[in-house]
């Protein structure tokens, strides 16, 4: 009977492989680039060098269209309440960097130089990309222990950025072996090195939410910090100590979650202030407790995210969860949503449509680190 239970196990595993529609679209050095049910999928691994290298070579067309969208988009258009810098995106841009090189290691300017070699596109237009986010200023949540039906943590995080930029028909999910460093996903845009979604191999997820306070550059931009979070983390504290000691710039909010500990934390780390919200815990600006929950957002979208967590309490799967992220909690300018279920390094994914429908109302799609990271080309 224990034979006959194996084998109809390993059946059905390789039932389901075989139903995963995948497809190699081409190879760079260690690197390559694959579509799993229509999503692509890109696979970096080496120097900070070769995998700018591998990722500017096999999304070499739509880096440079989404880097080309990028700077027509915001590249001219006068800034306001910027802190000292009063000028056009481009030139304010280009000052930024200037100011947050000291605090950049050399690995992500290296990896840039990489992308633009690759792409066959000046390295200047690769950083320009690759700040902007240091410009624009979404929700996010975790919920595990009494919160979720058999204590599972679920992280779930809301991108709302600019749908009409094109940038969601550039999407792709880059999976990063570096050299020395704890292999990670990064849910992402073709031309982009930073990273504002992600877990690692740790089971250690990161998700970003934007605040004020622009005008205070003077350290690592936040998508450099999210980056280094995952590269260098093995558990949750490793990962706040990312945040709590490096040099920061403007107010930013973050769900860190551990999968190995079931633990999560909601974050503001500002250039002035680091404040840590533990699950089950209240905040000035974060006033209902919910147990096993931390739940960051702004407004009456905080208010619904809090109401629907409260609802569901102690009934959420991974499928339930994922309808936490559901407009109105997510904007009309929801560019993706993950989910993540860091003890299994599965997440689920949605991104925006071409005509701008919000990745709330559009499909996920599921996927698992630890195999995205076994596969071959």
């Amino acid at each position: 009977m224990q034979r006959l239970r194996i084998c109809v196990l390993v059946l059905l595993w390789l039932v389901a492989v075989s139903s995963v529609r995948a497809e190699t679209i081409g190879r760079s050095g260690k690197g390559w680039l694959e579509r799993i049910e229509g999503q692509l999928v890109l696979h970096v691994e080496g120097t900070p060098y070769e995998m700018g290298r591998q990722h500017g070579e096999l999304l070499k067309d739509l880096a440079r269209s989404n880097l080309k969208n990028v700077v027509e988009a915001i590249g001219s258009k006068p800034l306001v309440e910027l802190g000292p810098l009063k000028a056009e995106a481009r030139t304010a841009i280009d000052q930024i960097v200037e100011l947050q090189k000291p605090f950049v290691p050399k690995r992500y300017f290296e990896e840039m130089r990489g992308l633009a070699d690759g792409a066959g596109v000046d390295v200047e237009l690769v950083r320009f990309a690759n700040f902007v986010p240091e410009l624009f200023h979404c929700s996010g949540f975790a919920i595990g222990g009494a919160a979720t039906k058999d204590g599972t943590l679920y992280h779930g995080r809301v991108l709302d950025y600019a749908t009409d930029w094109g940038l969601q028909e550039h999407a792709v999910i880059v999976v990063a072996k570096p050299d020395g460093r704890v292999p990670f996903v990064n849910v992402s845009y073709a031309g982009f090195v930073g990273c504002v979604t992600g877990m690692n191999a740790e089971h250690v997820s990161v998700g970003e939410m934007g605040g004020g306070g622009l005008g205070h550059w003077a350290g690592r931009p936040m998508a450099l910090l999210v980056r280094e979070a995952l590269e260098t983390s093995k558990s949750l504290d490793d990962a706040i100590a990312v945040f709590r000691d490096g040099p920061r710039t403007c107010q930013y909010f973050y769900v860190l979650a551990d999968g190995e500990t079931g633990d999560a934390v909601g974050m503001e780390a500002s250039w002035d202030r680091f404040t840590l919200v533990r699950r089950g815990k209240s905040h000035a600006m974060l006033p209902r407790a919910v147990k096993g929950a931390v739940c960051l957002s702004r407004g009456d979208r905080y208010e619904r995210l809090v109401d629907r967590v409260e609802k569901g309490h102690g009934t959420f799967t991974a499928e339930s969860a994922l309808r936490l992220m559901d407009r109105p909690v997510a904007m009309k300018s929801n560019l993706h949503n993950v989910l993540f279920e860091p003890a299994t390094t599965r997440f689920w994914v949605s991104h925006a449509g071409k005509d701008g429908t919000p990745a709330a109302e559009r499909t996920y799609h599921a996927f698992r680190l630890s195999e995205l990271l076994a596969r071959t080309p």
